[in-house]
């Protein structure tokens, strides 16, 4: 599975974060400014085990900067979702759900210190959109925290994600509202930006909602179809497709999509685009091995 994206600054700061080193770490960082979107560097060091360890020495040492409170609090946020674990909330135990939060809290605490002291940054506003659906502070304050990251980066791959996420029907939204949502970010943006993906997404997550029988019913409908062939023709088929980000993910999305909705070809063109290269989003939603299930697919589709 594609760890680092092929991105081999990724590896460099997971390499960092892993052996503490926070003057190699923040050179990494600093190399890649807001502007060019560094939120795959910074979710590689968020989801490094033992950050949680060294990072509040950091965040002390250096009173007045951002970068340690964002590194710090996504961090936070990760291991928070770690100890709350992807069971469904029933399944989830009182204590889990008490470190989750507490997790939670500590991370927005960091979050909003550095967006404080970086106020054109949209990193801690992504950060926060995480924290805001963990600690259910409601679609009114989730939304005024996903305005805030777009005002900064009006096509932000991941603070659309988030906010898509946040308008599911898991997490209090609706079918409607969320497949709204994507339509609106993807078509309304420039054609060949990667906001594309959402709608893949979103039929995925809406499929993912739906009983056995129920949810191939729905992802082979032609209109489905139809939807995500317009996406594709609006994202990474146009020519002006370069995302500075998630480029992999992407198309992984759109492979799994057009897999599961029997456009084959469609699909068969993804996964060549990928290369072999596989992201664990979205294929978790399939298998527990996400290798497994990208193989699976790509074999069906004729690769």
């Amino acid at each position: 599975m594609e760890r680092d994206s092929g991105d081999p600054e990724v590896t460099r700061a997971r390499q960092a974060a892993e052996a503490g080193d926070w003057t190699a770490l923040r050179a990494v960082l600093e190399g890649r400014p807001e502007s060019g979107d560094r939120t795959e560097l910074l979710m590689a060091v968020a989801d490094t085990a033992g950050v949680e360890r060294w990072i509040g020495g950091v965040v002390d040492a250096e009173p007045d900067a951002a970068l340690p409170r964002l590194v710090a609090g996504l961090r936070h946020v990760r291991w928070g979702w770690d100890a709350r674990s992807g069971a469904l909330a029933k399944h989830v135990s009182r204590d889990q759900f008490e470190v989750f939060h507490e997790r939670l809290r500590t991370a927005e605490t960091w979050l909003y210190e550095a967006a404080e002291r970086e106020p054109a940054w949209t990193s801690p506003w992504y950060g926060l959109l995480m924290t805001g659906r963990g600690l259910q502070v409601g679609q009114v304050t989730a939304r005024r925290r996903f305005e805030a990251a777009v005002r900064r980066d009006p096509y932000h791959l991941g603070a659309h994600q988030q906010q898509l996420q946040q308008v599911c029907a898991k997490w209090s939204g609706s079918h409607e509202e969320m497949h709204a949502f994507a339509r609106e970010s993807a078509f309304g943006a420039p054609a060949g930006t990667a906001l594309g993906q959402l709608v893949a997404v979103a039929h995925l997550e809406h499929w993912l909602a739906l009983d056995s029988g129920a949810d191939a019913a729905y992802v082979r409908r032609p209109e489905v179809a139809e939807e995500l062939h317009r996406a594709a023709d609006h994202s990474y088929r146009h020519p002006d497709f370069a995302p500075r980000t998630g480029r992999l993910q992407i198309l992984n999305s759109f492979a799994m999509a057009f897999s599961l909705a029997g456009e084959r070809r469609a699909a068969r063109e993804c996964f060549e685009a990928t290369e072999g290269r596989v992201t664990e989003v979205p294929w978790q939603y399939l298998d527990n091995d996400p290798v497994a299930a990208y193989r699976k697919q790509r074999s069906a589709a004729g690769r």
